[in-house]
């Protein structure tokens, strides 16, 4: 149920995507990525877990979506070998942030919009200077209390080039 409720908050801060195309770093099963297929141009995954890519796979499969692809590496790595533009890219990384000498090639893709989802918020602040630096502003922010009584919480943040 929480994570239906974060998916849908990322959707709804993606905004249009028709035809567009979207990243999805640090994609896991690739939720995400399937959740933006049906109405974009492509989607495109990174993960560095095998066996949740299988699984992204194998779900992209079932949900008849054949315009999604994901890529089984270290987004460190990984993102050098992406010859398309995003117009939207999708991050979920692990508590500790998007690793930092990923951050920059991230950015260097310069797509119109971020959506970002952090389950640390001392990492994601970390992170938004940087996209700010960078030439990004926060539009929105939300945050979710998908862990209750623990001091753990979500945060959905879009940011758009200025």
């Amino acid at each position: 149920f929480g994570a239906e409720k974060l998916y849908t908050m990322a959707r709804e801060f993606a905004g249009d995507i028709d035809d567009k195309v979207v990243f999805d770093l640090y994609s896991g099963t690739g939720t995400i990525a399937q959740i933006m297929a049906p109405v974009a141009k492509k989607g495109i995954g990174i993960e560095i877990v095998e066996e949740a890519v299988e699984m992204a796979k194998k779900n992209a499969k079932i949900n008849g979506l054949d315009n999604v692809e994901f890529i089984v590496g270290d987004v460190l790595q990984a993102v050098d070998t992406l010859t398309i533009k995003p117009d939207l890219i999708v991050i979920d990384p692990p508590r500790d942030g998007i690793h930092p000498k990923a951050i920059n090639k991230i950015i260097d893709f310069n797509p119109e919009t971020f959506v970002y989802v952090s389950c640390n918020p001392v990492t994601l602040v970390r992170d938004l200077k940087i996209f700010i630096e960078r030439g990004y502003k926060v539009e929105k922010a939300k945050c979710m209390d998908q862990f209750p009584r623990t001091p753990h919480c979500e945060v959905v943040c879009k940011l758009v080039r200025l």
